[in-house]
């Protein structure tokens, strides 16, 4: 008998679990089948979801060699198959009557007797054959069967379709109104006579009222249109839409320029008439009237609008003084300034605020210090005067501080009369605070009553500490640099030899809370620590260095103008 060999990973079943029957059930359901297939539907123009899917799963397949006959190439391979039948016989018949030829020739050599036997023969064979020739028909030509108009394939092909891409812009629609009435002579009379009692009582109420009153109306009345931007105020009506259209013909005919200009508001140079720097601003002079025989003193960027920014008019010739001017100025449009302030004195500083961007501090070649409201009226919100406490010489420089306790805003100034001011914004009025006085040693001169007066040093520029809020510097023209203390105003905290002639600027390091630079007319420009009476760095550029300033982006980066043009 055959022996059965029992694989290792068999079951061992027992009878019961041997005799029990487990049904499966085949279905024709394709389980790999996907059922996610998305096709593009041209006629929706959008991919949806296949809901039949091909069950069908092929387990064998064998293409076969078989050709049905109603096709084309059946009807072929037949129509060969009849013609090569035909031919077989023609063929057969012409090779037997060339074999009775060749046997003919060749019994020529025998007797006479044999000959004509064969001759008879071969004619009996003859009548023979042309009479079975004459008893077969010829071939029959083959019937050309009919077409079955309805076995065809149907051939159809389609072109993808470009996706639709749609484009539209809207304009918004003008505001219009439906207005309609009917006039006739009776209404037109009455109008008439309601105009002119409204006259009437207008001179009546003009002839009552008293004299002040008149001339204070008149004063409003001249105010409204000494304003350069409107004229009337019909032009007031169409000011913003004017403005727009401005702006618009600017930026198409100025491209160049703006496209140029993007990220760089302000160029600063110098001219080697004056040691104060000069900034520079593209297209500014397009209306020379504007700014007629003034110099262009300085520019400050809005730190919150970056395309607007302040420039300051004044000049640098002391002995022949003008009226100065502040104009604004937007690089939306750089060829008429946004604002116009103009001023009794020459500008020498400003300074915008960084809570408020609309608030601008000013000084003075006259000493006085002024606030301008970019949403009030043209004229300063505030201005000190001799009464509260103005400087009685140039002011240099004007910075915004931190509100104080009372959440009042606050200023500082330095001028060349030797004082540093914290100027402080009250409800209707500006106060002035002495911070410190610059008092130079060595130099109290003895009067003949006994009296001691001591110098005072001419502040030019200052700076406050970053982080330090009491802490700040002060240049002078004697070229020291003190550090001073907001909470101490009668000494200085250090003094520093810093330069042989005047410090034209001060600044502290952004990123370094220790480190400060400062520059002079002494072609020289300082690294300082403040902790160390010894400059760290020393640079001399060959000139008088006008303004010095930190990048930032870096610690270890700083520009520098010279009064060359460098």
């Amino acid at each position: 008998g055959k022996a059965l060999i029992k694989p290792p990973d068999q079951l061992e079943l027992t009878e019961a679990e041997l005799e029990e029957e487990i049904t499966r059930v085949l279905k024709a359901h394709n389980p790999h089948a996907p059922q996610n297939i998305v096709r593009y539907s041209f006629k929706e123009r959008a991919y949806k979801r296949i809901s039949h899917v091909n069950e069908v799963a092929i387990h064998f397949s064998y293409d076969g060699n078989l050709i049905p006959k109603d096709s084309d190439e059946g009807r072929r391979q037949c129509m060969k198959s009849t013609t090569g039948a035909e031919k077989a016989p023609d063929e057969t018949s012409a090779e037997t009557s060339e074999e009775t030829q060749v046997k003919g020739e060749e019994s020529t050599g025998d007797t006479q007797a044999a000959g004509e036997e064969t001759a008879e023969e071969s004619g009996t064979a003859e009548v023979a054959v042309a009479a079975g020739d004459e008893e077969t028909p010829p071939p029959k030509k083959p019937e050309k069967k009919l077409v079955n108009r309805f076995n065809f394939t149907e051939r159809a092909t389609m072109t993808l379709n470009n996706p639709l891409r749609e484009k539209a812009c809207q304009a918004e629609p003008i505001a219009w109104k439906y207005f309609s009435a009917t006039v006739n002579q009776w209404e037109i009379y009455d109008a008439y006579v309601e105009h002119i009692q409204k006259m009437e009582k207008e001179k009546e109420k003009e002839k009552s009222k008293p004299q002040a009153i008149k001339k204070e109306e008149e004063k409003k009345k001249e105010r409204k249109f000494t304003s350069l931007e409107f004229q009337s105020n019909e032009l007031a009506k169409i000011s913003k839409a004017a403005k727009i259209m401005e702006r618009m013909v600017n930026q198409n005919t100025l491209d160049d320029i703006i496209q140029d200009n993007r990220g760089i508001c302000i160029l600063a140079s110098y001219t080697t008439q004056f040691s104060r720097y000069l900034p520079c601003i593209f297209h500014l002079h397009i209306y020379p009237w504007l700014v007629k025989k003034r110099s262009l003193i300085l520019s400050n960027q809005n730190p919150k609008y970056k395309d607007l920014f302040a420039v300051g008019y004044g000049s640098y010739d002391f002995m022949k003084q003008s009226q100065g001017m502040l104009l604004l100025y937007t690089l939306k449009n750089p060829s008429f300034p946004e604002y116009i302030f103009s001023s009794e004195s020459g500008v020498m500083c400003l300074d915008f605020h960084n809570d408020y961007p609309y608030l601008i501090a000013v000084g003075f070649y006259d000493g006085n210090v002024a606030i301008y409201n970019l949403k009030a009226t043209f004229q300063p919100s505030y201005k000190s005067c001799a009464k509260s406490g103005k400087h009685t010489e140039p002011v240099w420089q004007v910075k915004w501080q931190k509100n104080d306790i009372d959440n009042n805003l606050n200023f500082f100034s330095v001028s060349s009369d030797g004082r540093i001011v914290s100027w402080t914004l009250l409800q209707n009025e500006l106060v002035h605070t002495d911070v410190i006085k610059l008092s130079v040693e060595g130099t109290t001169a003895q009067r003949p009553e006994g009296l001691q007066l001591k110098t005072l040093g001419c502040g030019t520029s200052f700076d406050f500490h970053k982080k330090i809020d009491y802490l700040f510097l002060v240049g002078t023209e004697e070229g020291k640099i003190y550090k001073c203390s907001k909470c101490h105003s009668s000494q200085f905290l250090d003094v520093f030899e810093a330069h042989h002639m005047a410090v034209d600027s001060v600044s502290w390091n952004p990123y370094h809370s220790k480190v400060f630079i400062s520059c002079s007319s002494d072609w020289t420009v300082k690294i300082w620590d403040h902790t160390i009476k010894t400059p760290m760095f020393v640079y001399d550029l060959n000139s008088g260095v006008g303004d010095v300033a930190w990048a930032p982006y870096s610690s270890t980066v700083f520009a520098a103008v010279t009064t060359d043009s460098k």
